[in-house]
Protein backbone atom coordinates (compact mmCIF):
# COMPACT_ATOMS: atom_id res chain seq x y z
CA UNK A 1 0.00 0.00 0.00
CA UNK A 2 1.63 3.26 -1.20
CA UNK A 3 0.25 5.46 1.57
CA UNK A 4 2.11 7.58 4.08
CA UNK A 5 0.99 10.14 6.62
CA UNK A 6 2.14 13.75 6.77
CA UNK A 7 0.77 16.34 9.21
CA UNK A 8 -2.07 13.94 10.10
CA UNK A 9 -3.17 13.68 6.46
CA UNK A 10 -2.71 10.55 4.36
CA UNK A 11 -0.70 10.99 1.17
CA UNK A 12 -0.50 8.68 -1.84
CA UNK A 13 2.59 7.74 -3.80
CA UNK A 14 2.37 6.44 -7.33
CA UNK A 15 5.42 5.04 -9.11
CA UNK A 16 9.01 5.16 -7.90
CA UNK A 17 12.19 7.15 -8.26
CA UNK A 18 12.26 10.63 -9.71
CA UNK A 19 9.06 10.04 -11.68
CA UNK A 20 7.04 9.20 -8.56
CA UNK A 21 3.90 11.24 -8.02
CA UNK A 22 2.81 12.28 -4.53
CA UNK A 23 -0.69 13.55 -3.85
CA UNK A 24 -2.64 14.43 -0.73
CA UNK A 25 -5.80 12.38 -0.21
CA UNK A 26 -7.23 15.29 1.77
CA UNK A 27 -8.30 13.04 4.65
CA UNK A 28 -6.97 11.69 7.94
CA UNK A 29 -9.14 8.55 7.54
CA UNK A 30 -6.95 5.70 6.29
CA UNK A 31 -9.85 3.77 4.74
CA UNK A 32 -10.99 6.79 2.71
CA UNK A 33 -7.38 7.51 1.78
CA UNK A 34 -7.03 3.97 0.42
CA UNK A 35 -10.19 4.42 -1.65
CA UNK A 36 -8.78 7.65 -3.06
CA UNK A 37 -5.47 5.92 -3.80
CA UNK A 38 -7.11 3.05 -5.68
CA UNK A 39 -9.27 5.39 -7.74
CA UNK A 40 -6.34 7.63 -8.69
CA UNK A 41 -4.19 4.63 -9.52
CA UNK A 42 -6.84 3.40 -11.95
CA UNK A 43 -7.07 6.85 -13.53
CA UNK A 44 -3.31 7.07 -13.95
CA UNK A 45 -3.26 3.61 -15.53
CA UNK A 46 -5.91 4.68 -18.04
CA UNK A 47 -3.92 7.79 -18.82
CA UNK A 48 -0.72 5.84 -19.41
CA UNK A 49 -2.15 2.83 -21.27
CA UNK A 50 -5.19 4.25 -23.01
CA UNK A 51 -4.50 7.95 -23.23
CA UNK A 52 -7.64 8.73 -21.25
CA UNK A 53 -7.28 12.03 -19.39
CA UNK A 54 -8.22 11.61 -15.72
CA UNK A 55 -11.09 13.54 -14.18
CA UNK A 56 -10.44 15.52 -11.03
CA UNK A 57 -12.92 16.44 -8.33
CA UNK A 58 -13.52 19.87 -6.89
CA UNK A 59 -12.15 18.61 -3.56
CA UNK A 60 -8.90 17.53 -5.21
CA UNK A 61 -8.59 20.93 -6.87
CA UNK A 62 -9.34 22.80 -3.63
CA UNK A 63 -6.76 20.78 -1.67
CA UNK A 64 -4.10 21.61 -4.24
CA UNK A 65 -5.21 25.25 -4.46
CA UNK A 66 -5.01 25.66 -0.67
CA UNK A 67 -1.51 24.17 -0.58
CA UNK A 68 -0.21 26.38 -3.36
CA UNK A 69 -1.77 29.66 -2.17
CA UNK A 70 -0.87 29.59 1.53
CA UNK A 71 1.27 32.69 0.95
CA UNK A 72 -1.74 34.85 0.01
CA UNK A 73 -2.78 37.51 2.51
CA UNK A 74 -6.37 36.52 1.80
CA UNK A 75 -5.71 32.85 2.60
CA UNK A 76 -8.05 32.67 5.60
CA UNK A 77 -10.78 34.50 3.71
CA UNK A 78 -10.32 32.10 0.79
CA UNK A 79 -10.76 29.14 3.16
CA UNK A 80 -14.01 30.57 4.47
CA UNK A 81 -15.38 31.14 0.98
CA UNK A 82 -14.25 27.72 -0.24
CA UNK A 83 -16.08 26.18 2.71
CA UNK A 84 -19.28 27.91 1.61
CA UNK A 85 -18.77 26.90 -2.05
CA UNK A 86 -18.41 23.25 -1.00
CA UNK A 87 -22.19 23.02 -0.51
CA UNK A 88 -22.76 23.69 -4.20
CA UNK A 89 -19.75 22.18 -6.00
CA UNK A 90 -18.13 19.93 -3.39
CA UNK A 91 -19.41 16.71 -4.96
CA UNK A 92 -18.63 17.64 -8.57
CA UNK A 93 -15.84 16.93 -11.00
CA UNK A 94 -14.25 20.21 -12.05
CA UNK A 95 -14.89 19.57 -15.75
CA UNK A 96 -18.60 19.26 -14.94
CA UNK A 97 -18.71 22.81 -13.52
CA UNK A 98 -20.50 24.83 -16.20
CA UNK A 99 -21.92 28.30 -16.67
CA UNK A 100 -25.19 26.97 -15.22
CA UNK A 101 -23.31 25.89 -12.09
CA UNK A 102 -21.83 29.35 -11.78
CA UNK A 103 -25.31 30.89 -12.13
CA UNK A 104 -26.60 28.62 -9.35
CA UNK A 105 -23.76 29.66 -7.05
CA UNK A 106 -24.33 33.34 -7.86
CA UNK A 107 -28.07 33.10 -7.15
CA UNK A 108 -27.50 31.25 -3.85
CA UNK A 109 -24.96 33.83 -2.73
CA UNK A 110 -27.38 36.67 -3.45
CA UNK A 111 -30.24 34.84 -1.75
CA UNK A 112 -28.28 34.87 1.51
CA UNK A 113 -28.28 38.67 1.43
CA UNK A 114 -24.72 39.31 0.30
CA UNK A 115 -23.89 42.49 -1.58
CA UNK A 116 -22.92 42.15 -5.23
CA UNK A 117 -19.33 43.13 -4.43
CA UNK A 118 -19.14 40.28 -1.88
CA UNK A 119 -20.69 37.85 -4.37
CA UNK A 120 -17.91 38.83 -6.79
CA UNK A 121 -15.31 37.77 -4.21
CA UNK A 122 -16.88 34.29 -3.97
CA UNK A 123 -17.07 33.97 -7.74
CA UNK A 124 -13.45 35.11 -8.04
CA UNK A 125 -12.30 32.31 -5.74
CA UNK A 126 -14.30 29.76 -7.72
CA UNK A 127 -12.80 31.05 -10.94
CA UNK A 128 -9.31 31.15 -9.40
CA UNK A 129 -9.40 27.44 -8.55
CA UNK A 130 -10.58 26.53 -12.05
CA UNK A 131 -8.00 28.73 -13.78
CA UNK A 132 -5.18 27.14 -11.79
CA UNK A 133 -6.55 23.72 -12.68
CA UNK A 134 -6.42 24.69 -16.35
CA UNK A 135 -3.22 26.73 -16.58
CA UNK A 136 -0.97 25.35 -13.83
CA UNK A 137 -1.98 21.71 -13.50
CA UNK A 138 -3.45 20.96 -16.95
CA UNK A 139 -6.44 19.30 -15.30
CA UNK A 140 -8.92 21.21 -17.44
CA UNK A 141 -9.12 22.16 -21.11
CA UNK A 142 -11.39 25.16 -20.56
CA UNK A 143 -12.98 27.21 -17.80
CA UNK A 144 -16.62 28.33 -17.89
CA UNK A 145 -17.17 32.07 -18.19
CA UNK A 146 -17.63 33.63 -14.76
CA UNK A 147 -19.35 36.97 -15.20
CA UNK A 148 -18.97 39.31 -12.24
CA UNK A 149 -21.38 42.03 -11.21
CA UNK A 150 -20.36 45.60 -12.12
CA UNK A 151 -19.10 47.35 -8.99
CA UNK A 152 -19.82 50.91 -8.01
CA UNK A 153 -17.12 53.57 -7.89
CA UNK A 154 -15.05 53.32 -4.74
CA UNK A 155 -16.77 54.98 -1.77
CA UNK A 156 -15.28 58.15 -0.27
CA UNK A 157 -16.72 59.29 3.06
CA UNK A 158 -14.78 61.74 5.18
CA UNK A 159 -15.43 63.71 8.35
CA UNK A 160 -16.35 67.37 8.14
CA UNK A 161 -14.68 69.68 10.65
CA UNK A 162 -17.93 69.83 12.65
CA UNK A 163 -18.19 66.01 12.74
CA UNK A 164 -14.57 65.75 13.78
CA UNK A 165 -15.08 68.17 16.67
CA UNK A 166 -18.19 66.29 17.80
CA UNK A 167 -16.38 62.95 17.67
CA UNK A 168 -13.37 64.25 19.62
CA UNK A 169 -15.72 65.59 22.29
CA UNK A 170 -17.38 62.18 22.68
CA UNK A 171 -14.00 60.44 22.90
CA UNK A 172 -12.57 62.85 25.48
CA UNK A 173 -13.12 60.31 28.28
CA UNK A 174 -11.39 57.55 26.30
CA UNK A 175 -7.91 58.89 25.68
CA UNK A 176 -6.59 55.61 24.24
CA UNK A 177 -9.33 55.66 21.57
CA UNK A 178 -8.84 59.34 20.85
CA UNK A 179 -5.13 58.67 20.32
CA UNK A 180 -5.93 55.86 17.87
CA UNK A 181 -8.33 58.05 15.92
CA UNK A 182 -6.02 61.07 15.78
CA UNK A 183 -2.98 58.97 14.85
CA UNK A 184 -4.93 57.53 11.93
CA UNK A 185 -6.08 60.99 10.85
CA UNK A 186 -2.45 62.17 10.78
CA UNK A 187 -0.86 59.09 9.18
CA UNK A 188 -3.57 57.33 7.15
CA UNK A 189 -2.45 54.04 8.71
CA UNK A 190 -4.68 51.04 8.06
CA UNK A 191 -6.46 49.46 11.04
CA UNK A 192 -4.41 46.26 11.23
CA UNK A 193 -1.10 48.12 10.97
CA UNK A 194 -2.29 50.58 13.62
CA UNK A 195 -3.28 48.14 16.33
CA UNK A 196 -0.26 45.85 15.79
CA UNK A 197 2.29 48.69 15.71
CA UNK A 198 5.36 47.84 17.82
CA UNK A 199 8.08 50.10 19.20
CA UNK A 200 10.65 48.18 17.16
CA UNK A 201 8.96 49.62 14.05
CA UNK A 202 9.23 53.23 15.25
CA UNK A 203 12.22 55.31 14.10
CA UNK A 204 14.45 56.28 17.08
CA UNK A 205 13.74 59.97 16.42
CA UNK A 206 10.09 59.26 15.61
CA UNK A 207 10.51 60.57 12.07
CA UNK A 208 8.61 57.65 10.61
CA UNK A 209 7.38 54.13 11.30
CA UNK A 210 7.97 50.96 9.29
CA UNK A 211 5.51 48.37 8.04
CA UNK A 212 7.03 45.04 7.02
CA UNK A 213 6.10 43.50 3.63
CA UNK A 214 4.27 40.65 5.35
CA UNK A 215 2.03 43.19 7.14
CA UNK A 216 1.51 45.41 4.10
CA UNK A 217 -1.57 45.15 1.90
CA UNK A 218 0.65 45.33 -1.19
CA UNK A 219 3.32 43.01 0.26
CA UNK A 220 5.89 45.83 0.12
CA UNK A 221 7.95 47.44 2.86
CA UNK A 222 6.49 50.81 3.84
CA UNK A 223 7.95 53.84 5.61
CA UNK A 224 5.16 56.06 6.98
CA UNK A 225 6.35 59.63 7.72
CA UNK A 226 5.15 61.25 10.94
CA UNK A 227 4.15 64.87 11.41
CA UNK A 228 4.44 66.78 14.68
CA UNK A 229 1.00 65.72 15.94
CA UNK A 230 1.66 62.04 15.23
CA UNK A 231 4.97 62.24 17.12
CA UNK A 232 3.19 63.92 20.03
CA UNK A 233 0.72 61.03 20.20
CA UNK A 234 3.57 58.49 20.19
CA UNK A 235 5.30 60.29 23.04
CA UNK A 236 2.14 59.85 25.13
CA UNK A 237 2.40 56.08 24.67
CA UNK A 238 5.98 55.75 25.97
CA UNK A 239 6.38 53.42 28.93
CA UNK A 240 2.91 51.88 28.71
CA UNK A 241 4.00 48.57 27.16
CA UNK A 242 7.40 47.01 26.34
CA UNK A 243 6.54 46.03 22.76
CA UNK A 244 3.21 47.36 21.56
CA UNK A 245 2.55 51.06 21.00
CA UNK A 246 -1.19 51.40 21.50
CA UNK A 247 -2.70 50.00 24.69
CA UNK A 248 -5.70 50.30 26.96
CA UNK A 249 -5.17 49.85 30.70
CA UNK A 250 -1.76 48.29 30.08
CA UNK A 251 -2.94 45.73 27.55
CA UNK A 252 -2.42 45.94 23.75
CA UNK A 253 -5.45 47.13 21.81
CA UNK A 254 -6.75 44.27 19.66
CA UNK A 255 -9.58 46.03 17.86
CA UNK A 256 -10.14 49.77 17.45
CA UNK A 257 -13.46 49.15 15.72
CA UNK A 258 -15.01 48.49 19.10
CA UNK A 259 -18.13 49.38 21.04
CA UNK A 260 -16.45 52.50 22.41
CA UNK A 261 -15.86 53.73 18.85
CA UNK A 262 -19.34 52.85 17.58
CA UNK A 263 -21.14 54.40 20.55
CA UNK A 264 -19.10 57.59 20.22
CA UNK A 265 -20.13 57.86 16.56
CA UNK A 266 -23.77 57.42 17.54
CA UNK A 267 -23.62 60.04 20.30
CA UNK A 268 -21.89 62.46 17.92
CA UNK A 269 -24.65 61.98 15.35
CA UNK A 270 -22.23 60.66 12.72
CA UNK A 271 -23.88 58.22 10.32
CA UNK A 272 -22.62 56.05 7.48
CA UNK A 273 -19.04 56.11 8.77
CA UNK A 274 -16.62 53.17 9.19
CA UNK A 275 -13.20 52.99 10.79
CA UNK A 276 -11.55 52.78 7.36
CA UNK A 277 -13.19 56.12 6.51
CA UNK A 278 -10.64 57.74 8.82
CA UNK A 279 -8.09 56.85 6.14
CA UNK A 280 -10.39 58.41 3.54
CA UNK A 281 -10.57 61.51 5.74
CA UNK A 282 -6.77 61.68 5.95
CA UNK A 283 -6.44 61.36 2.17
CA UNK A 284 -9.26 63.81 1.42
CA UNK A 285 -7.82 66.60 3.57
CA UNK A 286 -4.38 66.01 2.08
CA UNK A 287 -5.75 66.62 -1.42
CA UNK A 288 -7.88 69.58 -0.33
CA UNK A 289 -4.76 71.19 1.14
CA UNK A 290 -2.60 70.87 -1.96
CA UNK A 291 -1.04 67.38 -1.82
CA UNK A 292 -0.80 66.05 -5.37
CA UNK A 293 -2.26 62.67 -6.30
CA UNK A 294 1.24 61.34 -6.99
CA UNK A 295 2.43 62.49 -3.55
CA UNK A 296 -0.68 61.01 -1.93
CA UNK A 297 -0.05 57.69 -3.68
CA UNK A 298 3.42 57.56 -2.13
CA UNK A 299 2.21 58.68 1.31
CA UNK A 300 -0.62 56.12 1.38
CA UNK A 301 1.42 53.36 -0.29
CA UNK A 302 -1.22 52.67 -2.91
CA UNK A 303 -0.13 50.42 -5.77
CA UNK A 304 -1.30 52.73 -8.57
CA UNK A 305 -2.58 56.22 -9.28
CA UNK A 306 -5.93 54.71 -10.17
CA UNK A 307 -6.42 53.98 -6.47
CA UNK A 308 -6.15 57.68 -5.53
CA UNK A 309 -8.13 59.11 -8.43
CA UNK A 310 -11.24 58.88 -6.23
CA UNK A 311 -9.93 61.96 -4.38
CA UNK A 312 -9.09 64.02 -7.48
CA UNK A 313 -12.34 66.02 -7.45
CA UNK A 314 -11.53 67.46 -4.01
CA UNK A 315 -8.93 69.88 -5.37
CA UNK A 316 -9.19 71.62 -8.72
CA UNK A 317 -6.64 74.38 -8.02
CA UNK A 318 -4.33 73.10 -10.74
CA UNK A 319 -7.25 73.16 -13.20
CA UNK A 320 -8.23 76.64 -12.11
CA UNK A 321 -4.71 77.84 -12.94
CA UNK A 322 -4.75 76.45 -16.47
CA UNK A 323 -8.35 77.17 -17.42
CA UNK A 324 -7.32 80.81 -17.95
CA UNK A 325 -4.84 79.85 -20.67
CA UNK A 326 -7.51 80.61 -23.27
CA UNK A 327 -8.47 84.04 -21.90
CA UNK A 328 -6.81 85.92 -24.77
CA UNK A 329 -6.96 83.31 -27.50
CA UNK A 330 -10.45 84.02 -28.78
CA UNK A 331 -10.45 87.78 -29.39
CA UNK A 332 -13.87 88.37 -30.91
CA UNK A 333 -12.96 91.96 -31.81
CA UNK A 334 -10.77 90.65 -34.66
CA UNK A 335 -13.64 88.80 -36.31
CA UNK A 336 -15.10 90.85 -39.22
CA UNK A 337 -18.67 92.09 -38.88
CA UNK A 338 -21.26 89.89 -40.49
CA UNK A 339 -21.98 92.32 -43.37
CA UNK A 340 -18.29 92.46 -44.32
CA UNK A 341 -17.84 88.73 -44.65
CA UNK A 342 -17.21 87.51 -48.21
CA UNK A 343 -18.84 84.23 -49.10
CA UNK A 344 -16.89 82.17 -51.59
CA UNK A 345 -18.87 81.28 -54.74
Amino acid sequence: MSLFIRSRIWWCKFGSGRKAIQESSGTSDQVKAQEYHDKRQAELWELKRLGVKPRYTWIQAVNKFITETKHKRSHQTDLQMLGWLHTYVGGMYINDITADTVSTVKAACLAEGRATGTVNRYLAVLRGVLIMARDDWQWLDKVPKVKLFPEATARVRFLSHAEMAALFKELAKFQYMLDLVEFTLHTGLRHENLITLEWSKVHPNMQHIWVNPIDSKNAKAIAVPLNAKAREILVRQLGKHPTRVFTNKGKPVTDANSGVWKRALKRAGINNFRWHDLRHTWASYHVMNGTSLLELKELGCWSSLRMVERYAHLNSDHLQRVCGNLDNVYNLATVPAKENLVVAP
